[in-house]
């Protein structure tokens, strides 16, 4: 046995090296790569990721592992060769049904499609990503087809790519149960004395936004010498490894206090993949699901960083970097930057209208893959959807069905913000009563019990987990929107005075 888990371990080592390499081209891709370079990459890309399918699916590999997940029951549940096995084979079983050129095929669309959409996004065009979208669209009919094996709705396998072990309907009736009350509390809100935004839209330099960025991230516990901040179009971490892990952020005039939310969101991705457990390397473990992810950068940004505690430490050192603000209590910068207002961008949402933004792109996604809308008709069926939502209609499609770089991709990682956003709650209230003194600790800048907290509870983890069995481990309970919506009711209610 110990033989053929040393083979075991070669062979996913090889991968997540291949693997490495494309995730260096698409952060390079995002950040300094000249747009000349895109059929380049693209091809680049399509080579190294059929490399890596390859090794995935070679039959050698998959009888090892075939034979070691019979064994199975010989381990530890949660050892790190049980997990090995265990979600290596279930990825083994997702990937084999996918022919390598289909695979190195659409990897190459995507890669073009990047382009395409931020050509699309500077021209406020829908119609130059067009073409792109439907071609990745019929690529992603074809993999879901491949992949369905008796799935109710096509849309799951996708989905499963990102978030193993839920499926569309599960999803649906959560986030069915949430939709009305996010609407009630957002009508709630908008009937009561609004909060002044204007502490928050002041002249922020892009350098000065940056230097702060940095400082926080750093407080907070991500570490700059495994790691690095740079700009892009849409902000994203790059985790390679435990030791390199890269995130960015972008500047956006018209609110400029974005640039620190996205990188302490950022922050929180980061930090969590440099505390995976140094024995998960090269196995391919430490790639955790995306609703796990999901909730360490809604944790830190929507709950740490949006939190007074938080900014009683850092709001001293923002005056000081920014002078015009010694004139602005700090009451008074928080409850700016805890503003609900319906807005266009998802990313720039506050916690409250944020989930309806995810539900809408979750149900537009469901409606393509089953055959319900055209690409063609997205903006105005977007448009349709923020009125009904939001209340409010983008008037360009930058603004709109443009504004983010998923569908660049593989459909179904957006259900993923909204049940990381909600197991981020239950997460962050078993931390308080685990930790008493979190709030004292975070008016004071200390941030290692956090760091340390999650880190036994999640980071060390990585992928060992579904989201659902992670919840059962780290607060001993399913996955439930009820703490989500109590916490979102509770503080917002005590900024807006709905008693």
């Amino acid at each position: 046995m110990e033989e053929k888990l040393a083979q075991l371990k070669q062979h996913l080592a090889r991968i997540e090296d291949i693997e490495g390499a494309w995730r260096l081209m698409v952060w390079d891709m995002q950040t300094y790569m000249p747009s000349g370079a895109t059929q380049t990459r693209a091809d680049q890309i399509a080579t190294v990721k059929g490399l890596a399918h390859e090794m995935r699916t070679n039959e050698d590999f998959g009888c090892l592992l075939e034979e070691l997940n019979s064994h199975l029951d010989e381990f530890d549940f949660d050892s790190d060769d049980a997990s090995m096995i265990r979600v290596n084979w279930r990825k083994y079983q997702w990937f084999v049904k996918i022919p390598t050129h289909l695979w190195a095929a659409f990897s190459q669309a995507s890669t073009l499609a990047h382009e395409a959409w931020k050509e699309a996004r500077e021209r406020d065009t829908f119609q130059i990503f067009r073409p792109h979208l439907e071609m990745l669209l019929e690529f992603q009919l074809e993999l879901a087809e491949l992949l369905r094996d008796g799935a109710e709705n096509p849309y799951d396998p996708l989905i499963q790519y990102y978030e193993p072990g839920m499926i569309s309907k599960e999803i649906d009736l959560l986030f069915t149960t949430i939709k009305p009350q996010l609407i009630e509390l957002t009508r709630s809100i908008s009937e009561v004395e609004q909060v002044d935004e204007s502490p928050i839209l002041g002249a922020f330099s892009g350098d000065d936004l940056l230097e702060m960025s940095r400082l926080m991230a750093e407080k907070l516990g991500y570490d700059f010498v495994r790691g690095r901040l740079d700009l892009t179009v849409h902000p994203f971490t790059m985790g390679n490894s435990f030791r390199d892990v890269r995130i960015t952020t972008r500047f956006q005039d018209d609110y400029p206090i974005f640039t620190i939310l996205a990188s302490i969101h950022e922050a929180g991705h980061a930090i969590h993949r440099q505390q995976c457990s140094p024995t998960q390397y090269r196995t391919l473990l430490s790639q955790y699901t995306m609703g796990i992810g999901e909730s360490q950068s809604r944790t830190y940004e929507m709950i740490i960083g949006r939190s007074r505690d938080f900014w009683a430490h850092f709001y001293p050192q923002m005056q000081k970097i920014f002078p015009w603000l010694e004139n602005v209590e700090m009451e008074g910068f928080y409850r700016a930057i805890n503003k609900v207002e319906p807005g266009l961008i998802r990313v720039m949402a506050d916690p409250v209208t944020y989930g309806l933004h995810i539900m809408l792109r979750f149900e537009l996604e469901n409606e393509m893959i089953n055959g319900k809308v055209e690409v063609g008709d997205l903006p105005e069926i977007w448009n349709t959807k923020m009125k009904e939502y939001l209340g409010v209609v983008p008037p360009n499609d930058t603004q709109g069905v443009l504004q983010d770089v998923h569908w660049t991709d593989m459909m179904g990682y957006f259900p993923s913000y909204l049940l990381g956003s909600i197991f981020a709650v239950q997460l962050w209230y078993k931390l308080l009563e685990d930790i008493p003194e979190t709030h004292e600790d975070m008016a004071a800048g200390e941030y290692r019990k956090i760091t340390e907290w999650l880190g036994k509870r999640v980071h060390t983890h990585g992928g060992k987990y579904t989201l659902p069995e992670m919840a059962e481990r780290a607060v001993g309970e399913d996955l439930s929107s009820e703490p989500y919506i109590d916490y979102l009711k509770m503080k917002y209610g005590e900024i807006y005075g709905l008693g």
